[in-house]
């Protein structure tokens, strides 16, 4: 493959779904997944409460049998959702349920990502607009973030009732915010791609736009018109929280930034 289409001598890397991480993912030495609605935000939720999250592709029976197999709950549907089985890829309804020691949080878009990222050798991290600051400063202090170890960021997205990718507006402004921080720790040079996903975030963040461009996106209003604004809500808590979920031993597990 051309190393233009891997944004070639940049420390910031910047793609979008399956396909840009299967493709940037051997080349970086950092891979950062940011799925605002909801996996990584679930994530973030899930990793502050001490769980280690396996990431797995769908929610079927293999899902089951992993989750028995790693000694792991299973979360279920949103509308699943019940006293026996609390956990469920809604970030307030994990933020309700009682903390347990591993989850297997399947979504086909941040989480299939993820799974997939893990056996390409990169370091896997899961951010989104709580953490992206975070995220950054954990990059930055182990020392990614520059052309011989730099840092992919994945924007997860959606996808269209045929299957396709449609990019996701949240999913850019939480990739934009965690470039903007690692530019802002002297991390780069960032590739356009990047500067770009940077700039839409800083752009709309200087004039507070951030949480009420996402509540009225697509994905926000798909959320609040079925009944889960709460998720919306939580997932506009920008740089609410200093845990960076990073990938170890397959299951995202809570680390945190260095203090400044």
């Amino acid at each position: 493959m051309h190393d233009y289409l891997l944004q070639a001598d940049h420390g910031v890397r910047f793609d979008w779904g399956p396909a840009g991480a299967r493709h940037l993912a051997p080349q970086t030495g950092a891979l950062v997944v940011v799925d605002v609605l909801s996996f990584t935000t679930s994530v973030s939720v899930a990793a502050e409460a001490g769980t280690r999250v396996l990431p797995y592709p769908w929610r079927d029976e293999s899902a089951d049998a992993f989750a028995t197999g790693h000694d792991a709950r299973l979360a279920v549907g949103r509308h699943a959702v019940s006293d026996r089985t609390p956990w469920t890829l809604s970030p307030a309804a994990l933020r309700r349920a009682p903390a347990t020691a591993r989850l297997v949080l399947p979504s086909p878009n941040g989480s299939a990502i993820s799974a997939a990222a893990q056996h390409a050798g990169a370091t896997v991290l899961a951010a989104c607009l709580r953490n992206a600051t975070a995220a950054a400063a954990w990059l930055a202090a182990h020392d990614y973030g520059t052309p011989q170890r730099p840092v992919a960021v994945i924007a997860a997205g959606e996808h269209w009732p045929d299957g396709t990718l449609r990019p996701a507006l949240e999913d850019l402004y939480g990739a934009g915010a965690v470039i903007a921080a690692l530019r802002g720790r002297g991390c780069g040079p960032l590739s356009p791609e990047a500067a770009m996903a940077g700039a839409a975030f800083a752009a709309s963040a200087a004039s507070a736009g951030v949480a009420r461009q996402v509540r009225g996106s697509v994905s926000g209003r798909e959320l609040t018109e079925g009944g889960f604004a709460e998720d919306v809500a939580v997932a506009v808590e920008l740089d609410a929280s200093a845990v960076v979920p990073v990938l170890v031993d397959g299951a995202f597990t809570a680390q945190r930034a260095p203090q400044a």
